[in-house]
Parts: structure tokens; sequence; C-alpha cells
């Protein structure tokens, strides 16, 4: 049997028509392009992934499917021509040999003339681990940060850490922070809901990253530009996890703006959930008979507008119809209205007043501890709130004491209380802002 490769042209010749340098500005050298150079040394590689991906998706399964079942018997991994075609018996044997033509052609598959046998090259195990290492995280953010992660501390194992890869975990985290951001703007319940969902996806890979971040740093294992790029990785990282708190104080605020429908509890935001998930038929026979007026536009052009506007700076009244409300409908006045907030808030305000100007530092526990476990854990959790920025008026006095929460100097994280169900907590001081 001869060499089922010898009668095809090598990969080189496949692609001669495609230069590189009709991509080029006259007079450019590919080589000298310093993002285009790694590219050219990975040809090679790029090569076989271009085997692999070109042409129909259906073509791209099939291939992946060979290469995988082929790669995958790993007590045996040479394959005979007649066990490649027995094991495949349920594809289309003509398919089949050029599937198998092509694979070998780009030296993904290895043909070994002594005993006449196919197996995967090494090139062809590098492309099954990457496609098996994306398929694990093939849905949700972790589609993104969880697969740069754990690229990332595989190669901190190995003691090769790419600049890119670094700038690429970056430039993910930077979306995130832009989206979270927009969701805190948006002052939409729906999208801090979500929000806080993918932040909670995330959060496990984030930490995971903090890791191997800090190894490198610990170990020297980046040079300096490595260096710059891990700092902000850091700090991306540890605004993006004090987002959970921001998140929280702008739901809370929201529910106690919440506004109830009628006697039965109903609020607009079940409403607005409920009316997401209706079709648009439905909503518009909910719309049917509503709305009274259409809204019509007086002006689509540059040159109306002028009109329009001239027409109001000399007082005259634009005729649109008539504009009146439609009546208002006999509905039940409601009775409930937003809980007060609780006296315990107001409490910690007093007793936080009084360590203001204070020159020695005072625990925390001595702070928030209080009659119970409940009372002394809605203490505790109103403690970050201090020196923060914040709109709502129920906090300001909170969020404007001169305060701040320090580390103390015991060195224990962990301080004993045994009193009033508590059995330890953080070892923190509040001390005094003095100008």
């Amino acid at each position: 049997m001869a060499n089922p490769t010898a009668s095809l042209s090598s990969p080189a010749a496949s692609d001669a028509g495609e230069r590189l340098a009709a991509y080029l500005a006259p007079q450019i050298v590919a080589e000298d392009l310093p993002g285009l150079y790694p590219l050219l040394a990975a040809k090679p590689l790029l090569t076989a992934f271009s085997a692999l991906f070109h042409g129909s998706e259906a073509a791209v399964q099939i291939r992946l499917l060979v290469l995988r079942e082929i790669g995958g018997r790993a007590d045996a991994p040479r394959w005979s021509r007649r066990e490649i075609d027995a094991h495949f018996a349920y594809l289309d044997t003509t398919k089949l040999d050029t599937i198998v033509k092509r694979l070998t052609e780009f030296d993904l598959l290895l043909w070994e003339g002594e005993d006449r046998t196919y197996r995967v090259s090494s090139q062809g195990h590098s492309a099954l681990a990457a496609l098996a290492a994306l398929m694990q995280f093939a849905e949700g953010d972790e589609a993104g940060l969880g697969f740069l992660t754990a690229q990332l501390a595989g190669g901190a194992l190995t003691g090769r850490v790419s600049r890119d890869h670094l700038q690429q975990i970056l430039a993910r985290l930077t979306d995130l922070e832009d989206d979270f951001a927009a969701a805190v703007r948006s002052a939409s319940e729906l999208q801090l809901t979500a929000a806080q969902t993918r932040l909670e996806s995330v959060f496990l890979w984030m930490e995971k990253g903090t890791e191997v971040i800090r190894s490198l740093t610990v170990d020297n294992a980046l040079d300096a530009a490595g260096w710059r790029i891990a700092q902000s990785i850091g700090q991306k990282q540890s605004r993006l996890m004090r987002m959970t708190g921001v998140f929280s104080r702008e739901l809370a605020a929201m529910a106690r703006q919440r506004v109830h429908l009628s006697h039965g509890g109903l609020s607009t935001t079940e409403l607005a959930a409920w009316l997401r998930g209706c079709d648009v038929g439905r909503l518009a026979g909910l719309a049917e008979h509503c709305i009274a007026l259409i809204p019509e536009p007086i002006f689509v052009t540059g040159d109306v507008m002028l009109d329009v506007a001239e027409a109001e700076l000399l007082r005259e009244k634009v005729d649109a119809g008539h504009t009146a409300m439609p009546a208002a409908a006999d509905v039940a006045e409601t009775t409930e209205f937003a809980a007060p907030l609780p006296p315990q808030l107001p409490a910690l305000v007093a007793l936080l007043a009084g360590l203001v100007g204070r020159d020695t530092a005072t625990s925390v526990a001595d702070a928030v501890v209080a009659d119970g476990f409940r009372e002394t854990a809605y203490r505790f959790s109103l403690l970050p709130l201090i020196g923060e920025p914040t709109t709502d008026p129920t906090l300001i006095d909170l969020a404007s004491l001169p305060l701040r929460i320090c580390s103390s100097d015991r060195g224990a994280a962990l301080l004993p209380v045994a009193r009033h169900g508590v059995a330890q907590i953080e070892n923190l001081t509040l001390e005094s802002v003095h100008e």
C-alpha cells in the first residue's frame, strides 16, 4: 500500500494564491510587525487549526469527531486503516477517506510506513487538549474568565506565563467592571439582579486568579511589564469583589422604595417580571383599549425642527390634536407602605457618634455586640457603609460619621466574644478621623 498522502500537494502549495503581502500596505515587511511575527512563528500550529476548522459546520464537527476518537484510544494509539474503517462504519466511506487524508496532509495524523498505521501527532494532541479545555467552560461568564484563569494557573505551574495571557484576563475583567457599573447606573432592579448573578458565577475564578497572581509575584516569575499588568489585574479584581456590597445596598434601597399595588401585596417588581414573561400577542391584548393616544412625531428633519423651535420661541402653540389623559380607573386605595426603618439603625448611629473625637481606638466588638445575635449581625453589616458616598437619606447620618475601620494590632484574625450568641468576631477597631 502506498503512502496515502503521496499524491497530495503540501499545505504551503495549497494556499500559494493567498499571499500575506496582499493584505499589507506597500513596502511593509510582515516579519517587521511585532504583532504579526509571533503568528508567523506559529504557522504550523495555525495551519493545523485551519485544516480542522475550515469549511462548513458539519465538516468541522466530523473532522473533530474523527480526530478525537483516534486520539482517545490511549492504550493502543496506533490505528490500521482497517480499524479506522470498522470504527467509523457509521460514516460515509468516501467522506471518511477525505477526512483521513486531510488530517494526514496537515500533520494532525502521522502515517507510519513501517507498520502501516496512523497515530495522532504531537500537534494533533495539542489541538485536542486546547479544544477539551475550551469545552469545559462552554457556558456563562466562565467561558471567558474561567478558561483564562485555568490556563494562567497551568502556565504558572510550568513556569510559562505569557504577557498576552495576562492582558486577556485584564481585558475580560475590564469588560465585567464596565457591565456592572452600567447596571448600577441604570437603577434597574432587573439589571442589578442579573449583574449580581453574573458576579457570583465568576467570583470563584477571581479568587483563584488572585491566588495565582500572588504566587507569581512572590516567585518573581514576571518581568517589569508583566508585573504592571498583574498589579492592574489585582486592582480590577478588588473593585469587582467590592461590587457585592454595592449591589446589596442598591437592591436594599429599591426594596424600601418598592410600590405595592392594592391590598394583595403585589409589587411593581413582580408585575414587571410577569410582563417580561408574556409574549408579544398577550401584551398587545392587555394594552388594547388602554392607550387612548398614539404619539405622533411632529418633526423628522432638521428644517422642520427649526420651524418648530421658532414657533415655540414665538409662543405659538403647535396644534397636535386633543391630548387629554383618559379618566382615572376606579381602583382600591392602597393601605400598604414601605416598612419603617428598624430602630437599630438610629441606635447604632448614636452609639458610633459617641466614639467621634476619641484619641484611642475602640474594638468593633464593643461597638456592635448587642443583646442578641440578629441585632449584632445587623449592626456589623452596616459598618462597611461608614465613609462610603451614598444618596440614600436613611444612611447619610451613618455614612458621614468621621470614623474609619482599621485592623487590630493584636495579631489574631478573630476576637473571642462568647456572649449574646456571638462566639467570635473579626478583630477590627474603629478610630476617629481627625481633620
